[in-house]
């Protein structure tokens, strides 16, 4: 059984600078593709993140250049560390790890953490 939990959110400013953390219980971070998505209010939960096993990352569009992606295999522990915030990156930021062949479908993770939010000001 892989148990995920996710710290690190909070509220922040326009432009400010956020890190998350997943701690990974039961499977090693880099045995399994591990992702961040997030969900805002009224709306579905999006893929945000991913990184494969291999160390390969994948960013949606509305990220890249300002999220990044990282891993501790020491802590079995996974990042997300959000540069540039922006009001609409106000989220419920979830970790979620698998085997996966799609890193953005929701549907193919059985593991996910308890969410964090995540709050940008304008």
């Amino acid at each position: 059984q892989v148990q995920l939990v996710e710290s690190g959110g909070g509220l922040v400013q326009t432009g400010g600078s956020l890190r998350l953390s997943c701690a990974a219980s039961g499977r090693t971070v880099s045995a399994v593709t591990m992702a961040w998505f997030r969900q805002a209010p009224g709306k579905e939960r999006e893929f945000v993140a991913a990184m494969w096993p291999t160390g390969r990352t994948a960013y949606t569009d509305s990220v890249k250049g300002r999220f990044s992606i990282s891993r501790d295999n020491a802590e079995n522990t996974v990042y997300l560390q959000m540069n540039s915030l922006k009001p609409e990156d106000t989220a419920v930021y979830y970790c979620a790890a698998d085997l996966v062949s799609r890193v953005d479908d929701t549907s193919g993770y059985n593991y996910w953490g308890q969410g964090t939010q995540v709050t940008v000001s304008s």
